[in-house]
């Protein structure tokens, strides 16, 4: 069969990059052509993103692309989730996108949550309640009635943003789209009953696209700049946990996945929403992804807790992530534990020192070094994981009998070991660029050269290796996991999405 190319956008809330796949007979091969630094910046005190940093960005990726091969079919944008910008009728980007992290969003949940209380918010949805959901933000323009937002005719997600940026065609897909709190939980459309609750017109979204739909052709005026072709853009999971749960290389329906990035996502993959008190209780949300399936899963602030731990400790010198793993295996097991997910850690000046407040707060020993900093960081998010599946389970009634780790998280080999040993299951890790896989993989669906879902799955097992981490027993873990309930229970009532 002959070979097709696609060049997949992946950009993150840490790095952006220009992947380029090449499919032939049934394998995919990749090949990163540009990598690019990517991080909010500060504008009159607030979080924002710099998308014409982006876009010069994506255009030099174009280059690199179309100088390293002579055809490329499509290319597709992914990102992370409820970030958005606004448009005016003449297609110009007003301001900057704010950032999720953003310390606005907070008030604003609260607020909002008085109009439409959380439990009924929830029912309506489907979606975990975090302050940074794009309803939530819209809420914070309108209490502090944005120009922006009086000026714009259509709200574009990040993705939706770039690829209107890339073709002239604006469009929302609905695995961005439901991370909003402002989707259908059956993917039908908007929720206009919130958009009546927040005074805003529906038609500032524009209706929603299938992924794997292509919506028109690289402009002329960026052909001629970057030599690329004429080739088709596609707005494909545009979500970037999406195109990574996308390219796991499962089968059956007895596993777990785990995007292990900046986030941690655990979940299942199922067939329809599961909108239940349990469901609600343990904040659980309802994500779309491809062929309509649903991505059942929690947030877990993942390996933020140890790139900010780095970005600080890095100031005195370098320092490697491979000297912080193998300095946190070296360090005593078990001495303190955190949640992962409390209210302190979401973006905190100083990441280590948060830590040990939480320690010295929750009357623990007091981690010190950063070999113990990490340890408490590492075990605390394995033992986030197991509690997570143990709710998954409870929640789904489903068996999970192993997890598929992917992401760049994958190859962090201390973390898969601890999170099998806590959990007990294996541990299949790999690939690490599945979100570029998963992206370029769907761009090949919606042209015709993969069949299904299904094939996409077997094409990445067959293309990329893959580690198993087998569970080794420890007692050790089970009385730190109940010491780690403790903990949670005691810090629950602050936690950010209970406002």
């Amino acid at each position: 069969m002959s070979i097709s190319r696609y060049l997949a956008f992946d950009l993150g809330a840490g790095s952006g990059r220009a992947v380029l796949g090449s499919l032939q007979d049934g394998r995919l091969s990749i090949h990163e052509v540009h990598r690019f630094p990517n991080g909010p910046i500060m504008i009159d005190e607030s979080f924002h993103w710099d998308v014409g940093t982006m876009l010069a960005e994506i255009k030099r990726g174009l280059a690199a692309a179309a100088r390293a091969v002579p055809d490329i079919n499509s290319i597709a944008v992914d990102s992370w989730g409820v970030d958005f910008g606004f448009v005016n009728a003449e297609g110009r980007l007003l301001g900057a996108p704010f950032c999720y992290r953003d310390a606005r969003h907070l008030p604003a949940m609260k607020a909002f949550l008085k109009i439409v209380p959380a439990d009924r918010l929830y029912r309506r949805t489907g979606l975990q309640l975090l302050p940074f959901n794009t309803l939530f933000q819209l809420y914070a323009h309108i209490l502090e009635k944005s120009d922006d937002l009086r000026s714009a005719s259509r709200i574009l997600f990040m993705p939706g943003l770039l690829t209107f940026l890339l073709s002239g065609t604006p469009a929302n897909d609905a695995t961005i789209a439901s991370t909003s709190q402002l989707a259908e939980p059956d993917g039908s459309g908007w929720c206009e009953d919130l958009f009546a609750a927040l005074g805003l017109p529906v038609g500032l979204m524009g209706p929603l696209v299938p992924p794997g739909t292509t919506i028109g052709r690289l402009l002329p005026s960026l052909r001629s700049e970057t030599g690329c072709p004429d080739l088709s853009v596609i707005a494909a999971t545009g979500h970037d946990t999406a195109s990574a749960v996308a390219a796991v290389p499962a089968e059956g329906e007895d596993w777990a996945y785990l995007s292990s990035g900046t986030w941690s996502l655990l979940g299942l993959e199922i067939d329809r929403p599961i909108i239940t008190e349990n469901s609600r209780r343990f904040n659980f949300t309802n994500e779309r992804g491809l062929n309509g399936r649903i991505r059942f899963l929690k947030n877990i602030s993942g390996l933020w807790l140890l790139q900010q731990c780095r970005r600080r400790w890095s100031e005195a010198g370098p320092l490697s992530y491979e000297t912080m793993w193998a300095q946190a295996a070296a360090a005593p097991a078990f001495r303190s534990l955190i949640d992962p997910d409390a209210p302190e850690f979401l973006n905190p000046p100083d990441m280590p020192a948060a830590i040990r407040e939480f320690c010295r707060r929750t009357e623990q020993d007091v981690p010190v070094s950063p070999a113990e900093i990490s340890r408490c960081a590492l075990e605390s998010l394995a033992m986030k994981y197991r509690a997570v599946l143990e709710e998954l389970r409870e929640t789904s009634g489903r068996p999970i009998r192993r997890i598929h780790v992917i992401g760049g998280g994958c190859q962090n080999e201390l973390l898969n070991t601890f999170a099998a040993a806590a959990t007990g299951l294996p541990v299949v890790a790999g690939p690490v660029e599945a979100t570029a896989i998963g992206n370029i993989l769907v761009q090949a669906l919606a042209q015709g050269r993969v069949r299904s879902p299904e094939e996409i799955r077997l094409i990445v097992a067959r293309s990329f290796d893959r580690r198993v981490y087998e569970p080794s027993p420890d007692p050790g873990w089970d009385d730190a996991y109940g010491r780690f309930l403790k903990i949670v229970k005691r810090t629950d009532r602050e936690e950010i999405h209970e406002p």
